[in-house]
């Protein structure tokens, strides 16, 4: 009996130091993030998201992002790599391109080509004979780790400028096990290290126009082009920033307000993809997952934030699935709060607007989710 108790408590003092010292890739953040308010008001709780129509995407996965490309075709990029090229009805599905990496954004430039923000590889153009081609994986020899999503500038006095998120300097997908992997490991550090990046084809050159985002995620430009939209999703808010602003720190206060902005904050969940509805004015935004009381209780405990990480995954405080999606206009005000409490369609993570459907983009979804655009009052 004696030996037994003495090798109990030797396993219980080695599961101790494991839990406690066991080394983790995170040095957590204090943070203090806002009360959360819940299914209220603009985002009161509905069901107008449920009982979508499904495109099959074959053996992929993961509509992470979905573009309606020149040729009025369906683009989607999945998890494999692939992005996929059908008719908007689905019909005629087939691999447009692997890149060999993960895209998460994308969007076309001026001459029909499609640029790519891939996590694992940076910056790419993807011509429309396939020809892949890498415009960036730096900036001022600091390599991009996350590239996330993308927009590119169509007033042609902006001579085609492209703006992307680099979401985390500190967890790269391709050196933390992926996407999903890297993003966690960001959020729950909270170290803020996200950045947005302007590609500049004319001079083949990279600049930082903000940085100091907790995970950087979807960008999107205002209808004169003036302005982005940027989710920051361990934050659970949306900024307007300037796109001439230059080396702008979020994170710290003094930073001139007409160069950055919250536009909406305290959001009911995790902000991801934003993307333009056609015209303007108006701006797509989906919550990837709801907020979870344990996350925000772990905001002012960084060693137990540490702790976490050595549990199990099956034991990680990974938010429940919920559908959701907003649009909002240019001054944050809610247009559309659409929503499906069961999350039958996993971690919506945007929509794509075209002249009579919605498409829902997801990070793990096994089809494409779709729905008639809801009539304007």
């Amino acid at each position: 009996m004696k030996k037994t108790f003495t090798a109990l408590a030797a396993l219980l003092l080695l599961a101790l130091a494991y839990f406690c010292f066991w080394p983790v890739p995170v040095e957590p953040v204090v943070w203090t993030p806002p009360v959360a308010t819940g299914y209220v008001g603009p985002f009161a709780v509905n069901q107008k998201l449920a009982g979508l129509q499904m495109i099959s995407l074959g053996a992929d996965e993961g509509p992470e992002h979905v573009a309606i490309g020149p040729d009025g075709k369906l683009y989607v990029a999945v998890a494999s790599g692939n992005i996929l090229r059908m008719a908007p009805d689905g019909s005629a599905r087939e691999v447009f391109v692997n890149t060999g990496g993960r895209v998460l954004g994308f969007d076309f430039d001026a001459a029909g080509n499609l640029v790519a923000a891939d996590a694992l590889l940076g910056l790419l153009s993807i011509a429309p004979d396939r020809r892949i081609s890498l415009l960036t994986s730096n900036v001022d020899g600091d390599p991009i780790r996350y590239a996330d999503a993308v927009v590119v500038a169509k007033n042609p006095a902006a001579g085609g400028k492209i703006y992307f998120s680099d979401a985390s300097t500190r967890f790269g997908a391709k050196q933390w096990g992926g996407t999903f992997e890297a993003s966690v490991l960001d959020i729950l550090e909270q170290s803020s290290s996200g950045r947005v990046l302007e590609y500049d084809p004319a001079r083949q050159s990279t600049r930082v126009v903000a940085r100091g985002l907790a995970f950087a995620n979807g960008v999107a430009l205002s209808a004169d082009g003036q302005h982005l939209f940027v989710s920051e999703t361990g934050k659970y808010r949306v900024w307007k920033i300037a796109v001439g602003a230059k080396q702008v720190d979020v994170s710290r206060d003094g930073f001139d307000p007409a160069q950055a902005r919250v536009l909406l904050d305290n959001l009911p969940g995790y902000p991801d993809n934003l993307m333009a509805a056609p015209g303007g004015g108006k701006i797509w935004l989906g919550l990837v997952k709801p907020r979870n009381p344990t996350i925000d209780k772990l905001a002012g405990k960084p060693f137990m934030r540490k702790v976490t990480l050595r549990l199990p995954r099956m034991l990680w405080p990974i938010p429940k699935d919920y559908g959701h999606v907003l649009a909002f206009d240019e001054d944050g005000k809610i247009l559309t709060n659409l929503q499906d409490p069961s999350g039958a369609y996993p971690e919506t993570t945007g929509v794509t607007e075209t002249a009579d459907r919605l498409y829902l983009q997801s990070l793990h979804a096994r089809a494409l989710g779709w729905m008639l655009k809801p009539q304007q009052p």
